[in-house]
């Protein structure tokens, strides 16, 4: 499946990329959000199974309705916790690690800092899980789903469809990279995405991207860490990479970056 080939249907606030893949229907939905969310839906015989969540309350209620014909099955809740007002009587899915990262951990401490920049139009309330799983193949509303425990959370495969959702990728933005060893293993990670010849890759903040995207991404973190080997502060570090990639949106999580790799 190439990643430009799809039916694009715009909502008032967001807009959806629909991919048919025959018996399977993977419904990307771009939210234009404040922070770029990404929620996906596979569709299967009608029933559906949601990826992640919209925690800003105007994409909860448009996606609420997109979905009315549909029978959700269950929402994997991976690096997006926030949002407990979507979908509040379906099953929800997560690891343990993952529940642990929304209450407690980073994912915690993003919820609370984007409450207080957005206030009332964000929805800082943590989905309850209904059903903790682990590493290994889930099946819901009849799709199987390969899931993968990471760092934080949890990755997704989807055999189905032959794509793979994980945290954060974008060709061309800035990711937040918690020093050299965080950008390791996300190279490591890539890496094995090339190597399965995934379709599409999918995650939470950027449209569907591909295997070259995969390969871009790889020696924008090898610049990186080459990079800040040769900074000596975060504030030097930002502007030569900002220097070298002048065209990258995401600064907010380059400044989260450079914190990291100059702590």
């Amino acid at each position: 499946m190439n990643k430009n080939t799809f039916q694009t249907v715009k909502l008032e606030k967001g807009e959806f990329n629909i991919y048919d893949f025959g018996t399977v229907k993977l419904h990307a939905y771009k939210t234009n959000d404040f922070i770029d969310d990404e929620v996906f839906i596979v569709e299967k015989m009608g029933k559906a199974v949601v990826i992640e969540s919209p925690c800003f309350f105007e994409n909860i209620w448009e996606l609420t309705d997109y979905l009315k014909n549909l029978q959700v099955e269950g929402v994997l809740v991976a690096y997006h916790g926030a949002g407990a007002t979507f979908l509040p009587d379906v099953p929800k899915y997560a690891t343990q690690n993952a529940v642990d990262y929304s209450k407690n951990g980073g994912g915690k401490a993003l919820v609370d800092q984007f409450t207080g920049a957005f206030g009332e139009i964000f929805d800082h309330s943590i989905h309850p899980i209904t059903n903790i799983i682990g590493e290994g193949k889930v099946t819901i509303g009849g799709i199987d789903f390969n899931i993968k425990q990471t760092g934080e959370a949890f990755d997704v495969e989807i055999p189905e469809i032959h794509a793979v959702y994980t945290h954060m990728l974008g060709h061309d933005c800035h990711s937040i990279v918690a020093g050299a060893a965080h950008a390791d293993a996300m190279i490591a990670e890539l890496k094995k995405y090339i190597q399965k010849e995934y379709d599409l890759i999918l995650t939470s903040h950027y449209t569907p991207e591909d295997l070259k995207d995969a390969d871009t991404k790889i020696a924008y973190l090898e610049n990186l860490k080459a990079i800040a080997a040769d900074c000596g502060s975060a504030e030097e570090f930002k502007a030569a990479v900002q220097k070298q990639y002048p065209n990258y949106s995401g600064e907010n999580y380059l400044d989260m970056t450079a914190g990291f790799f100059f702590s």
